[in-house]
């Protein structure tokens, strides 16, 4: 079995990091004791890399704008900045989670290719 390479471990701990961040991420202000786990768990789980922690906390502030998990989304970007993401990557994260956004309400690529038959 080969080991993954770097995008893939990279992605691999995005995802992770992004998970972690929501489990933390409440519907309510989180305590003092709440926020200072789930922080202590993001840093844990990044290994100092700033630019995942960055990545994560602009993709879910690009793709939460004006949606009705927007208050959730923020609370968990805050958590990700809270635990060190560098906060000069995180505004071109924010604009490819809007284009990201954008994207996903479009339709199939292949569906702009369907057409009826034609009659006989």
């Amino acid at each position: 079995m080969s080991t993954p390479s770097q995008p893939e471990r990279d992605h691999l701990l995005v995802s992770e990091i992004h998970g972690e961040a929501r489990h933390y991420a409440a519907r309510r202000e989180l305590t003092a004791d709440e926020r200072a786990a789930a922080v202590a768990a993001l840093r844990e789980l990044a290994s100092g890399r700033a630019d995942l922690l960055a990545e994560v906390a602009g993709i879910f502030e690009g793709t939460s704008e004006g949606e009705l998990d927007e208050p959730l989304a923020r609370q968990a970007a805050q958590l990700c900045r809270d635990a060190g993401a560098d906060p000069d990557a995180v505004p071109a994260w924010v604009e490819e989670g809007r284009r990201r956004r954008k994207r996903a309400g479009l339709p199939p690529f292949s569906a702009a290719t369907r057409r009826s038959p034609r009659p006989r």
